[in-house]
């Protein structure tokens, strides 16, 4: 067992990470869980939590935080008229079915996949991001009916593998049909509520019984840091989204492509280093 000075500065730690968190699911419309999943990764591993399940924990966690922040972020965007109701309502199914089918696959699938799925997602959205051209559109409208309730299910499936709230791909969607960021980071505060939600129940399922979990969790989610982390994020969470709201398109873009970049080499780090 760490020291109780080490456990105090890790604590401190996931503190900071809830400040960035909360910052994150305001500015981006994400739930923060790019940059809490590494933070747990390395904190967990640090508790002598076993290599087998330290990753599906850090995701199973960071799930958890999305609920309360991604409500606080959709609320705060909803009353600006950002939101668009009209594709969460179509996806009402769409998203909790992928956050499901992302647990099943969370209960069979190794460590190192898990990375590598975040990293594999996480460095194309952020190339995407950071070298935009108008060119890229793959059209100006959005798709309807099935195509509409695939891309659904699919955002709901790999948000749920990397342990986020569906913000770093609904934006990438949206964008890439014509959509303003804007709305796309507002609307993407929606997905996290209709992903994470089904989520913890999937996490938790997932992770029932499973050996050399920390004190504090329940299946593959840790309550301990959860507390720790909420209130923090639940009051940093609307300064992020008047940051939003006072950054340019190309701001928004480049400043989620390079977060997306060094989250990725961090993973790449911890795989291969």
């Amino acid at each position: 067992m760490p020291p109780i000075a080490d456990l105090v500065l890790f604590a401190i730690a996931l503190a900071a990470a809830g400040v960035v968190s909360g910052l994150l699911a305001g500015i981006f419309g994400i739930g923060g869980g790019a940059i809490l999943v590494p933070v747990f990764y390395q904190v967990f591993g640090y508790l002598d939590v076993p290599d087998a399940v330290r990753m599906h924990l850090s995701i199973g966690t960071s799930i958890a935080i999305i609920v309360p922040t991604s409500i606080r972020s959709y609320t705060s965007h909803r009353k600006r008229g950002a939101v668009d109701t009209a594709l969460l309502k179509s996806w009402i199914v769409a998203l909790p079915l992928g956050a499901v089918l992302a647990s099943v696959i969370a209960a069979v699938i190794s460590s190192v996949g898990l990375r590598l799925v975040f990293v594999a997602i996480a460095l194309l959205v952020a190339l995407r991001m950071l070298f935009n051209r108008e060119s890229w559109r793959v059209g100006d409208t959005l798709p309807t009916g099935l195509a509409n309730q695939i891309a659904g299910v699919v955002i709901g499936t790999l948000s749920g593998l990397m342990g986020i709230g569906g913000g770093v791909l609904n934006n990438t969607y949206m964008t890439s049909f014509g959509r303003p960021i804007h709305q796309a980071v507002a609307t993407s505060s929606g997905v996290g509520v209709l992903i994470s939600i089904p989520g913890i129940i999937g996490y938790v399922w997932a992770g029932w019984g499973a050996a050399g979990l920390p004190p504090g969790s329940t299946g593959f989610i840790n309550w301990i840091a959860v507390a720790l982390i909420v209130p923090i994020a639940l009051v940093v969470t609307p300064w992020g989204v008047k940051l939003a709201h006072s950054m340019s398109k190309r701001q928004l873009e480049v400043g989620f492509g390079v977060f997306l970049l060094l989250v990725s080499l961090r993973f790449l780090v911890s795989i291969y280093g």
